[in-house]
């Protein structure tokens, strides 16, 4: 099982979009400063994720949502999503 996810930053409001096969984790790593692009940038906190059988079809939605470039369109996006957001084991998690 593959996510397509994407973060918030609670310190500058940024937005970041990738996948994974374990969202918990990736979380981590990226709370922890473990990515050279998030590092020093968060805290993050997932605020979208969508659950794939493949990686190939994790992978086509991080590139359809990166293709937006404006975060409105994104959002915009996400809000015709019927797909629940919350996350709340992994957001409470300390890096």
């Amino acid at each position: 099982m593959y996510f397509t996810y994407i973060l918030q930053s609670k310190t500058s409001g940024k937005y970041y979009i990738g996948q994974t096969n374990d969202l918990e984790d990736r979380l981590y790593r990226h709370n922890a400063g473990h990515n050279k692009s998030t590092k020093g940038r968060g805290p993050w906190v997932v605020v979208y994720s969508q659950l794939f059988e493949s990686r190939d079809e994790a992978v086509a939605l991080e590139r359809k949502l990166k293709r937006f470039k404006n975060p409105s369109y994104m959002l915009q996006w996400i809000s015709t999503q019927d797909i629940d957001t919350a996350h709340p084991d992994i957001e409470s998690r300390e890096s």
